[in-house]
């Protein structure tokens, strides 16, 4: 499991582990995910509640997971499908098992599901506009590629239009084997029990309806859904990473732009070098969590780990570093994203879109400046703008480089503009909507409910 899925899944285990259910966390052990025995043995360390268990890789890779050129998205889902005897025998090694909730990207585990007659639910990480797009795709008849549609508007029922050529690079080429490997997985979703989303309601009502009413398959069935979002965590690693929350403390409240573009994300040094311009333009207090470039080739999903200053400041303006001293901080070990944003200094969040990200600004009530970079991050940046109206869009991302102008703009947007004021006081709401689906009785909480019913778990039973 790739790990921008693995922290929600596991807060969701985490939720039901708390309500004294017994839970295990299966992941798949495949080359493309890095060091997948060290990730497990840190979570299961933090969340002692839940079992943890690494399934082997298959004795012998697929043909085409093996090729040394082929497609690491292709050579991943097939990886991953090439452990479903490891998840099989295991399933049937721990007795009785309720149910089974997959993540997409492991959706191909119904077959061992369905081999030992366990219910199949799916975990989708993301939000619901983008499932529910995902649910209609494969119901679309058209020999045209997304990719030759360009900008024209994609109509998905429930979903706020999108451009075409916002849609997951997968799926911009009909003829391309990554587009056949996406749409395999998609033609599992109606197989699952129910669908269990990290998302809540009143974030994306429209997509959430359209999904429970079944319009997203017309004269299809579609799965039960269940809202159990926002699934936001903590991550403590070191002391070093707490060093930009001290630094926050002295900043005043809402007065600090925080860039940060994810885990697996990273841009190039003349980039670099337009945001470090960019910031310094702008006047605003800044942390800017850098993760180096990665070289062509190199396993981009590996974490940037340890700290190593001297190499960061060599890739930024020279004398960056002095000329914002005090009212920045570059930090090259990896920052407590979720503690940041909860920070009462942090005033905007710059952000690659991905949704852990997003919701975690959701849940922390902060604007967002959206740059998207991969996967469906372009979708959430459309939602997040168009339809949440919880931030603005850099301009330029699809075009190579963001110009220093637009950074500084944008910074100065979403700290001090009018249209600034209006979205925080959305961002406000939204936060107070995302704690309400969280308590007893909220949306989300409901949904946990419903699903346990779905599988004839009683209360006395928890």
């Amino acid at each position: 499991m790739v790990r921008g899925h693995l922290h929600p899944m596991t807060q969701l285990a985490h939720h039901l582990a708390g309500l004294g259910l017994p839970v295990t966390v299966a992941v798949a052990d495949v080359p493309s995910t890095g060091n997948s025995a060290e990730t497990i043995a840190r979570l299961a360390a933090s969340y002692p509640s839940i079992s943890f268990h690494l399934l082997p890789p298959a004795t012998t890779r697929s043909a085409v997971a093996a090729d040394p050129d082929a497609d690491p998205f292709i050579a991943l889902i097939a990886d991953i499908r090439a452990t479903n005897a490891a998840l099989l025998a295991f399933l049937s090694s721990i007795g009785p098992v309720k149910a089974l909730v997959a993540d997409f990207f492991c959706a191909y585990g119904f077959d061992a599901a369905a081999e030992l007659g366990v219910p199949a639910y799916l975990f989708f990480a993301s939000g619901a506009s983008v499932l529910a797009a995902y649910l209609h795709i494969p119901m679309m008849r058209t020999d045209a590629s997304f990719g030759d549609m360009g900008h024209n508007l994609l109509q998905f029922p429930g979903v706020h239009p999108i451009p075409a050529s916002d849609l997951p690079e997968v799926l911009l080429d009909r003829d391309n084997n990554q587009y056949k490997t996406f749409l395999g997985l998609l033609e599992q979703l109606p197989r699952a029990n129910g669908i269990l989303s990290n998302t809540f309601d009143w974030l994306e009502p429209s997509a959430v309806k359209a999904i429970k009413d079944g319009t997203v398959r017309p004269g299809e069935s579609v799965p039960p859904f269940f809202s159990v979002g926002p699934l936001v965590g903590e991550e403590r690693e070191s002391n070093a990473k707490q060093e930009c929350l001290r630094w926050l403390d002295s900043q005043p409240a809402r007065s600090v732009v925080f860039l940060c573009f994810g885990s697996a994300s990273s841009v190039p040094a003349e980039q670099l070098n337009e945001i470090a311009v960019g910031l310094e333009r702008s006047g605003h207090a800044f942390l800017w969590a850098v993760r180096a470039p990665v070289a062509p080739g190199a396993d981009s999903t590996k974490r940037f780990e340890g700290r190593d200053d001297a190499a960061v400041e060599a890739l930024l303006p020279e004398g960056f570093l002095d000329r914002t001293r005090g009212r920045g901080m570059v930090v090259s070990s990896w920052a407590p994203q979720v503690e940041v944003l909860r920070h009462p200094a942090t005033g905007a969040f710059v952000t690659h879109c991905g949704w852990n990200s997003t919701l975690e600004a959701v849940a922390a009530g902060v604007p967002m400046v959206c740059w998207p970079m991969y996967a469906e991050q372009r979708m959430n940046k459309v939602f997040v703008v168009e339809e949440m109206k919880l931030g603005v869009a850099m301009d330029g991302y699809n075009e190579g480089t963001v110009k220093a102008e637009e950074v500084e703009a944008k910074v100065r947007l979403v700290m001090e503009s009018e249209q600034a004021k209006e979205i925080r006081e959305r961002t406000r709401l939204a936060k107070q909507m995302a704690g309400n689906a969280l308590e007893s009785g909220g949306s989300s909480t409901a949904a946990v409910v419903d699903f346990l019913n779905s599988l004839n778990i009683s209360q006395r039973q928890r």
